[in-house]
C-alpha cells in the first residue's frame, strides 16, 4: 500500500482495516427533513430525545414539527443530563422501554446523542446495566442484533457521536467515566444542520472545538493497524483498530480547517462561515475516529471529569461542578503528545503543520514541541484551562486521577507507544499547568 511506511506489515498484527460508514445529510436546514427521513424508515411512534434547555430552543420545535407533519407520534424525552452518568442512561432506558417506540430522534450535543443510543440499546435488549460496558470495568457484551432506527441531530460542533457506535457516560461508583462500544450504537442517520451552532456559547464552541481537534489528532497518531494484534476471527476487529489510511484522509481535513476556523468560530458569533466549517470539521474527525478510535488524551479525561469539585465554568449549567467533555481532554493533550511524538514524529509534525504550526527545518526531535506548542498558543487564546490545575486539581490528586484512568484499556492500548501506570502518572504531572 502506498500510503506510508507508518503501515508496514508487523508480525502478528493485522492486514487489513474495516471501514463503516455513516448515513449523514449535511447543510443549513437539514432539521426539517427529520419527518421525511423518519416515515421512510417506517417509523410511526418516536421518542425524542433532548435535554431541558434544549426542549424549549427553534432546534427541537422545528424537529418535532417536521415529524408531526409526517403524521409520526411524538413523545419528548428532556431529561438528559449534560455529561450523562449511569443513572441517567437507565432513567431514558425506561422511558424508552414503556413508551413502545420503533424508533428514536435525537437533538442536542453528544450527551443527548450518547443517551439516545443507550435507551435504544437497553429498552431494545434489556440486561443488567454493566453487561454492555466495556471491559474490564463491565462485562463487554456484545449487542444482541439491530437496534431500532435512530435520527441523530447534532447541535454542537464537537461530539462526532452522531458517527461512531460509542456512548460515554459517567460511572458513579468509580467517579470515572466508560462507555459502551459497538457498530450497532452508530445513528442510522445523522441531519447535521451548521445553524445550530450560530446561537452557542463562546465557552462551549471552543470545548467543542478542542474536542474535535483530539479527536483528529489522536486518530491521526493513534497505533498503526498493522500493530494491533490480528483478531481471531474477522467479524472481530474492533472499531478502534487504530490510524488507517481510510481515517487519515478525515483527520487531515478536519486539522486543516480547524487550523483555520477555530480562533474565529470561538471569537464571533457573527461569523457564520467558521461555524459553518467547525461543524463540517467535527463531521470529518466523528468519522475518522470513528475507524481508528482515539487514545491517551481521552482516556485521561475521563477521570479528570469524573473526580471534578468546585469547576463551573461560563456557559455551561451551574447547579452542579462539571468539566465540559472537550476541555477535560485538551488539558490533557500537550502533555500526551510530548511524550507519543518519538513513536511516528512525522505524523506529528505533519499535524502541528496542518493546524497552523510553523515546522521548516524542524526535525524528528522537534516534533512533540511543535504540535504541543501549537495546541498551547491555542489554548491560550481562546481562553482555555491552563491544564488539568485550570479545573480545579493539584500534584496531590494526581494518584487518584491515575488509578480512575488506568482501566481505560481500550484508550490507553491504541496509543502509538505504552502507557504503564507509571507513564500514566508522569502524564498527569506533566499536565499540571503549560504557561
Amino acid at each position: 500500500m502506498g500510503c506510508c511506511h507508518y503501515y508496514a506489515p508487523s508480525e502478528g498484527g493485522d492486514g487489513a482495516f474495516s471501514v463503516d460508514l455513516s448515513a449523514i445529510v449535511f447543510g443549513a436546514g437539514v432539521l426539517r427533513e427529520a419527518g421525511d427521513h423518519a416515515a421512510a424508515l417506517g417509523l410511526r411512534r418516536v421518542a425524542l430525545i433532548t435535554d431541558s434547555r434544549l426542549a424549549d430552543l427553534p432546534h427541537v420545535a422545528e424537529v418535532r414539527e417536521s415529524l408531526r407533519a409526517a403524521a409520526i407520534d411524538v413523545a419528548v424525552y428532556d431529561e438528559v443530563r449534560v455529561e450523562p452518568t449511569d443513572r441517567s442512561f437507565q432513567a431514558a432506558a425506561r422511558f424508552a422501554g414503556e413508551g413502545r417506540f420503533d424508533g428514536f430522534v435525537s437533538v442536542g450535543g453528544g450527551s443527548v446523542i450518547d443517551t439516545c443510543k443507550a435507551a435504544n440499546l437497553y429498552s431494545t435488549y434489556p440486561a443488567e446495566f454493566l453487561a454492555y460496558v466495556n471491559a474490564p470495568i463491565g462485562g463487554g457484551q456484545a449487542v444482541p442484533g439491530p437496534l431500532k432506527p435512530h435520527i441523530a441531530c447534532p447541535t454542537t460542533c464537537g461530539t462526532g457521536s452522531e458517527c461512531t457506535g460509542i456512548a460515554i457516560f459517567d460511572l458513579l461508583a468509580m467517579q470515572a467515566k466508560t462507555g459502551i462500544v459497538s457498530r450497532r450504537l452508530r445513528p442510522s442517520l445523522a441531519l447535521i444542520d451548521p445553524v445550530t451552532t450560530y446561537t452557542l456559547p463562546r465557552n462551549v464552541v471552543a470545548a467543542s472545538g478542542f474536542d474535535v481537534l483530539s479527536h483528529a489528532l489522536e486518530s491521526y497518531t493513534a497505533l498503526a493497524y498493522t500493530r494491533r494484534k490480528a483478531p481471531a476471527r474477522p467479524s472481530l476487529r474492533p472499531m478502534s483498530q487504530g490510524a488507517n489510511p481510510w481515517s487519515d484522509l478525515g483527520c487531515r481535513e478536519a486539522l486543516t480547517v480547524l487550523g483555520r476556523n477555530l480562533e474565529r468560530a470561538i471569537a464571533d458569533a457573527g461569523d457564520h462561515a467558521a461555524r459553518d466549517q467547525m461543524m463540517w470539521a467535527a463531521t470529518l474527525a466523528g468519522i475518522a475516529f470513528g475507524n481508528a478510535g482515539c487514545h491517551a488524551p481521552h482516556g485521561m479525561s475521563y477521570s479528570v471529569s469524573g473526580l471534578v469539585r468546585d469547576f463551573r465554568p461560563a456557559g455551561y449549567p451551574e447547579a452542579e461542578p462539571i468539566v465540559p467533555h472537550g476541555m477535560s481532554v485538551i488539558v490533557n493533550a500537550p502533555a500526551v503528545f510530548r511524550f507519543t511524538a518519538s513513536a511516528c514524529p512525522e505524523r506529528h509534525l505533519a499535524a502541528a503543520e496542518w493546524l497552523g504550526a510553523e515546522v521548516r527545518g524542524a526535525g524528528p526531535e522537534d516534533a512533540g514541541e511543535a504540535v504541543a506548542g501549537r495546541i498551547v498558543d491555542l489554548m491560550k487564546a481562546t481562553d482555555m484551562p491552563n491544564g488539568i490545575a485550570g479545573v480545579g486539581y493539584t500534584t496531590g490528586d494526581i494518584p487518584a486521577l491515575t488509578e480512575g484512568a488506568f482501566p481505560q484499556r481500550r484508550l490507553f492500548d491504541n496509543a502509538p507507544r505504552a502507557i504503564s501506570r507509571e507513564d500514566l502518572a508522569a502524564l498527569y504531572r506533566n499536565a499540571v499547568s503549560y504557561w
